[in-house]
Formats: structure tokens, sequence, C-alpha cells
């Protein structure tokens, strides 16, 4: 059986307040960054799976990720799928 690695983007939507990217955005100034504009937070998952079809990974990941990775509410979500 095949392998394949999903990479899983989770941010917060734009109209969500990031309080964290927040104060990363004034450390960063305080650094002496001051082009920085904006600053977002969110996370990165990586998930290998042993399965040869890439439409069915694609199917499996959207569910993993509406039932537990994203919160649809809040964020967004998308996500790279690959053989390895």
């Amino acid at each position: 059986m095949g392998k394949v690695r999903v990479e899983v983007f989770v941010t917060l939507k734009d109209t969500v307040v990031d309080p964290q990217g927040a104060v990363v955005k004034r450390s960063l100034e305080s650094l002496g960054y001051s082009m920085v504009e904006k600053v977002r937070i969110g996370k990165f998952i990586v998930i290998d799976f042993n399965m040869d079809n890439l439409q069915e990974a694609e199917k499996v990941v959207e569910e993993m990720c509406r039932k537990l990775l994203a919160n649809p509410v809040i964020e967004d979500y998308k996500f790279k799928v690959k053989r390895i």
C-alpha cells in the first residue's frame, strides 16, 4: 500500500481577533522590525496515511478538519495532499 502525506494549515478567520498574533507583532516591532504590518498565528499539522488513492485521502482529511482539526466557526483551513 502507498503512503500519502497531508499538510493541514489552520488559521483564524480574518474577522476573528488574534491576540497571540498581536503580541508577536509588538515583539517583532520592539526588536526593530517596524515593517511588519500584521501577524496571524495558526497551526500546521502533518498526517501520514497508508492509502493509495489521493482523492480518498482528500475526502478523509476534509472530514477530519471539519470534525476535529479546525473549528469552522472561527478558523479557516486548507491542506495539501501528496505521495511520499
